[in-house]
């Protein structure tokens, strides 16, 4: 049978292991994981989440020198509940302005370069629902600028 010997040396590295396992704990988080903001979604009460969105623009030249430019809502998909009430949070990051709509509903406005616009939704149809920007509504006026709402 074999026996296990306790020494002062073993129990003090165990309560020393232990000691820096707690405080690595709580000063992680007092000083880091309280302060994290999330990205994709934040409470606003109980039943409405947040869904951020930024309006972003791509620029490229061809080899003969020529301009591209496109502009995107990002992100590009959002999945939603049906009959969840959600709020969508556009920040306008690139271009001036963007008037939207959103296609089968009576949903409209605009997002500003440095401003927010905030569009508190609720779909009770499933289907996907286009976020379209009438500025960038196709490949010519360097769109299509359209987000997908996914309503499950």
């Amino acid at each position: 049978m074999k026996v296990l010997f306790l020494t002062k040396r073993k129990i003090g590295f165990f309560l020393g292991v232990l000691v820096l396992g707690a405080a690595a704990f709580f000063i992680g988080n007092s000083l880091w994981w309280n302060d994290t903001t999330p990205t994709l979604s934040e409470s606003v009460n109980a039943e409405t989440r947040v869904i951020n969105l930024v309006t972003g623009e791509f620029k490229s030249k061809t080899a003969d020198g020529k301009e591209l430019e496109a502009y995107r809502w990002d992100p590009g998909t959002i999945y939603v509940e049906k009959g969840e009430q959600f709020r969508l949070s556009i920040y306008g990051v690139n271009g001036k302005e963007h008037p939207f709509t959103i296609e089968g509903t009576d949903v409209k406005g605009v997002v500003k370069k440095g401003e927010e616009t905030i569009v508190d939704l609720k779909f009770d149809e499933e289907g996907v629902y286009r976020l379209i920007c009438q500025t960038h509504a196709d490949i010519q006026s360097n769109g299509p600028m359209i987000a997908y709402i996914v309503v499950d």
